[in-house]
């Protein structure tokens, strides 16, 4: 299992050119077979553009059922939880 540590890009995670930054960090990690630990730790704040941006349009690449398999949460605050799950949601309803 390997972590990959959003906090290393700030407390305040609200833009789409950042969430797509990070998203490009992300993707090489998501293709080995480990499993990868999405560590929120230290993040006071998730936008809905950056949690978009940054998480949701990961099903672009994989169904959800893979990225639900391929990754964990840590570290998420209540606030910043609503809005990742809120984007993922929106994402696959989209593409349903």
């Amino acid at each position: 299992m390997v972590t990959f540590s959003f906090k290393e890009y700030g407390e305040n995670l609200g833009t789409r050119p950042l969430g797509k930054r990070v998203r490009e960090q992300l993707l090489p990690l998501l293709e080995k077979d480990e499993r990868v630990v999405l560590d929120f730790t230290g993040v006071n704040v998730v936008s809905n553009s950056f949690a978009d941006e940054c998480i949701a349009k990961l099903l672009l690449t994989m169904p959800l059922s893979e990225l639900k398999s391929r990754t964990t949460f840590r570290g998420l605050n209540p606030i910043a939880s609503e809005c990742v799950l809120t984007a993922l949601q929106r994402r696959h309803l989209t593409m349903a």
